[in-house]
Formats: structure tokens, sequence, C-alpha cells
């Protein structure tokens, strides 16, 4: 068990002490930050949408490229959740000399994905956005904001594996300020991009890889000063065998998690691809207002994650019980007044992005009053898949979204959307596998959890 004269500023002992005070003290920045970085996006679309030349044709082909850049950065950044278990697990456990070894090789694991796989984004882009059928008028901005976003990706996979080390030990606040410098960057050099060098979708694209660089400068950089056990030196940076292995173990299963959920996401966008430009539009505005609220409920998940995993580690299971039933409290509680508000301010805030196009802004009001005044159910599924990864049963959640989420999105796209081709009809799948995966994760950590009260169940 770590002792507390043992913890540093920004640290978190989860394992003792006041619970709901310390998840509300650890969620409220996770969410900030995922908020913030979702502002990266919502920053690229409205200003091409208000200030660029043909900023409709600026913003279909910004939305033309959300889902398979998703399918692609989902399972680097998804990697990283493995490094925030482990960590949290060997920091909750005391073993400093692990989570030494485990911090380097998340770094560097990190850079290597970045690199890699940022440039078979750059490559395929053109090639797998013809395949998802986008639309001609369109696909040459496309093609050029993915490849100036994966010439990027080694400076996000290492801001996220950095930030995942950092929550990991209970310090979520220093990535919330990181990310609130870039987020304020990019929004500046948005507007001057598009407003003094009159560029669209290259502008945008640029100013947010600059902002990111310079958020996984301010990462890196606390991570070296710090005079804690996850303190990083350059010349230690290797891959340990066994921490490259826990860390795998349950990075791959939440990658590939995030890439097979982005995977019925492709599926979807070429449907709506499939009904008008108007409706690419305006499902891609509803899309970026939409993501503050899966934010909002995705920031329970790493929540739950890292309390549950320092407990796991510590081997207290009623503080991993409580720590469940307060983030699914919360997510409920904080998905129903995020989602009514969306709702209520659907017209407004889709205004934002589509001032000049009024067809576009019914497909989004559209989109919107189907996915997000249910989106509390998206946050109990998050809690549950975050606690079932935090007491090392990733495949078990891999498994429950394939089949319970990815596979019923294909079907409903081939079948119900076939038959009766709307937004409407296209999107209450979002609901309908919620709520089904978030009854069946539950299922499986009550099963879990008594099995561990009992000593029958590995801790």
């Amino acid at each position: 068990m770590l002792n507390k004269k043992l913890t540093r500023s920004g640290e978190v002992d989860m394992c003792n002490g006041p619970l709901f005070s310390k998840i509300v003290v650890f969620f409220i920045p996770v969410m900030l930050t995922n908020l913030l970085q979702t502002l990266y996006s919502a920053a690229d679309q409205a200003v091409v949408g208000q200030f660029a030349k043909n900023g409709a044709d600026a913003l279909a082909s910004i939305g033309s490229t959300s889902a398979l850049s998703n399918l692609i950065l989902c399972f680097v950044t998804g990697l990283s959740v493995g490094t925030s278990s482990v960590v949290a697990r060997l920091f909750g456990a005391g073993n400093k000399n692990a989570v030494e070894r485990a911090v380097h090789t998340s770094i560097s694991l990190s850079a290597i994905l970045g690199i890699v796989i940022g440039i078979l984004g750059i490559t395929l882009a053109r090639p797998l956005l013809l395949l998802m059928g986008t639309q001609s008028d369109v696909l040459d901005g496309a093609v050029l904001y993915m490849q100036i976003s994966f010439a990027g990706l080694p400076v996000v996979a290492v801001y996220n594996y950095g930030s995942a080390i950092l929550r990991a030990i209970g310090d979520t606040k220093r990535p919330m300020i990181y990310l609130m410098i870039g987020g304020l960057v990019n929004v500046a050099l948005n507007i001057f991009f598009v407003t003094v060098f009159h560029m669209s979708v290259e502008g945008v694209a640029l100013a947010t890889v600059i902002s990111q660089v310079l958020s996984c400068v301010l990462t890196v950089r606390c991570l070296v000063t710090t005079d804690g056990c996850y303190k990083l030196c350059f010349k230690k940076l290797r891959i340990h065998k066994q921490e490259a292995v826990s860390i795998i173990y349950i990075g791959i299963p939440a990658g590939l998690q995030s890439s097979l959920f982005s995977v019925s996401n492709v599926l979807i966008q070429s449907s709506v691809n499939s009904i008008s430009k108007a409706a690419v539009s305006g499902s891609t505005a509803g899309q970026t207002i939409e993501s503050f609220v899966y934010m909002a409920m995705n920031s329970l998940y790493h929540t739950s994650l890292a309390f549950c995993g320092q407990n796991y580690g510590a081997k207290k299971p009623d503080r991993i019980m409580k720590s469940f039933l307060y983030c699914t409290a919360i997510a409920v509680t904080v998905g129903v007044v995020f989602g009514g508000l969306v709702c209520l301010f659907a017209d407004p805030l889709l205004g934002i992005f589509l001032k000049t196009n009024p067809d576009a802004v019914i497909y989004g009001k559209q989109r919107i009053m189907m996915t997000c005044l249910p989106y509390f159910l998206c946050g109990i599924m998050e809690v549950g898949t975050g606690v079932l990864r935090a007491v090392n049963k990733a495949f078990h959640a891999l498994i429950t979204t394939v089949v319970c989420t990815c596979v019923l999105r294909v079907v409903w796209c081939k079948t119900i959307f076939i038959m009766f081709p709307s937004i409407t009809v296209l999107f209450i799948s979002y609901p309908l596998t919620w709520a089904l995966t978030s009854a069946i994760n539950t299922i499986m950590f009550l099963s879990f959890y008594k099995k561990m009260k009992k000593g029958n169940q590995s801790i």
C-alpha cells in the first residue's frame, strides 16, 4: 500500500480516506481536459464554417474524415488505457520500480506507434476516403486535412500516454492546464490562418498540430522534472518486456474496442454520405456538439479506471464497488444535465457551425435529439468498461462491445436504415446499443465482484 507520506504534489491516494470527494475532484479536471480536447475539432469546424470561402464544403471535408480518422487514432490512444490501468495498479500496490519501468515502456511504445500509424494514415488517406464514398467535391479537402492531422500523430500519442501516466497517479490538473494552453493557441492560430492567410482546411489542421505539439512538450516536461517514481528520463527509454506485456494485454483490447466503435461509425458516416451534402454537414455539426457530452461521459471511464485500478492493486474490493457506484451515479447526473442542455439549445449551437445552411441545421438537430437525451446510458456503459479493465477483464469488455454495440450497429445500418433511410432512424441505434452494453457490463462486473469477495477471483 502506498504510504501517505510518500504522496507528492499532484498525486492522489485513492486507496484510503473518503472516496466520493476524491472522485469528484479527480473527475472534474479530466472532464474539462476532454472538453478542451474536443475544442480542437470544434474550433476547426467553427472557424471554417464562419470565415472560410465555401465554408459548407470545407465543413463537409472535415466531417468526411472524422469517422475514418477516429478509427486509426482510437487504436493508438486506446492503447494508453493499458498504461493508465497498469500504472494505477502498480502505484496502488506501492511498487515504485515497476512504475518507473512502466512509464518508460509506455512513452517508448507511444512514440513508435505514433510514427508508424501516422505514416500509414498519410499514405492511405485518399484510397480509404474513396472507399467510404466521400463525395468528389469535398474529397481533396478531406484528404489534405487528414494527411496534415496524421503528420502530428506522434505528438498526439506521446501526449495521451503521458497524460495517462499522470491520471494513473491521480494528477488530473496539470494535463488540463497543458491542454488549455494548447487549446487557446489552437483557436488563435485557426482564426489567424483562415482570416489573414485565407487558408481553409489546411490552415485549421496545421493550427491543431502546432497546438498539440505544445501540449505534448509541456506534458513531457512535467514527467521529466518530477521527483516521483513516475519520473521520465530519456536515457532510460526502452521497452521492458513484463510491463509491455501487461500494458498490451489491457491496451490492445481497449484500442480494438475504440477502433471497432469507429468501424461502426465509419459505416454510419457512409450512410450519412448517401443522403446528401446537407446531411453530411448537419451530422458533422451535430456530432461535434454531441462529442462534448460524450467527453463528459468518457471522463467517468478514466475516473473509474484509475480508482478501481489503484484499489485492485491495493486488494480492496469494497472500495472498487463504491468507486463503481459513485461513478455510475455521477454519469447519470451529468449525462442527463448535459444532454438536456444540448437539446434545449440545439438551434443556436448548430448555428455556430451552419449559419447559412438551414437544411443542414434540420439534419443536425435530428441527430442531436436522438443521441443527446439518452447519453447517460453511454456514461453507464463507459463506467462499466473502465471497471472491467481495472480488474483485469479487458477482453470481457472488448467482447461485449463488439457484439452488443459494433455488430448491432452494422446490422441496423444494413437492415432498418435501408428500409427507413433517415437521420432519425440511423441514430436511434446509438441509445439502443448503449443500453444493452451497459446492462451486460454491469452484470459481468457484479459477477466478478462476488468472486473477489469470496476469494475465488484473483485480485
